[in-house]
């Protein structure tokens, strides 16, 4: 009969909320983010240094305006987690895992790899502002459609510098 057990664990594990969307783990995960922007300050263009802190100092802006009683929106949750998690960080590694020579080197598309890196902080700071607005609104629809945009405009190619 364990078994039966195993599907009441289960349940259980399904029904306990994911401890990663708290606020404290988001604001966890933002501390350490900001760790990893310092520590690369010196490798980075320190525009971008500015504009990563103030993607990060919003994103907190939103995880510390959540109402205390019931949290985050579902929607801001993820896009939280997309910023946090994937979209930042990756953009930053993908610059920083450059030659340093060929950073201010055009390519093929006119652009050297540190304006494409401030051009895309700009849109995902851009995004920040909006779903702080958004999440500040209570606009799940604006919320859905942010991470909507997030999630297509830093997913595949558009992250190739």
């Amino acid at each position: 009969m364990t078994w039966f057990r195993r599907l009441r664990e289960e349940a259980q594990s399904e029904a306990a909320p994911d401890e990663s969307d708290s606020p404290d783990a988001l604001r966890a995960r933002i501390f350490e983010l900001i760790g990893f922007v310092n520590q690369n300050a010196g490798k980075l263009p320190g525009e971008a240094v500015v504009i990563a802190r103030r993607i990060t100092d919003t994103v907190r802006e939103v995880v510390d305006g959540a109402d205390p009683q019931h949290g985050l929106d579902i929607y801001a949750v993820v896009s939280i987690r997309g910023i946090l998690d994937d979209y930042l960080p990756t953009t930053l590694r993908t610059y920083l895992a450059l030659d340093p020579g060929i950073v201010d080197v055009p390519r093929p598309s006119g652009r050297t790899p540190s304006a494409s890196l401030l051009e895309q902080l700009d849109a995902l700071w851009s995004s920040a502002t909006d779903l702080h607005v958004a999440a500040q609104a209570h606009d799940a629809d604006s919320l859905l459609s942010q991470g909507n945009f997030l999630r297509t405009k830093f997913t595949g190619s558009d992250l190739d510098l």
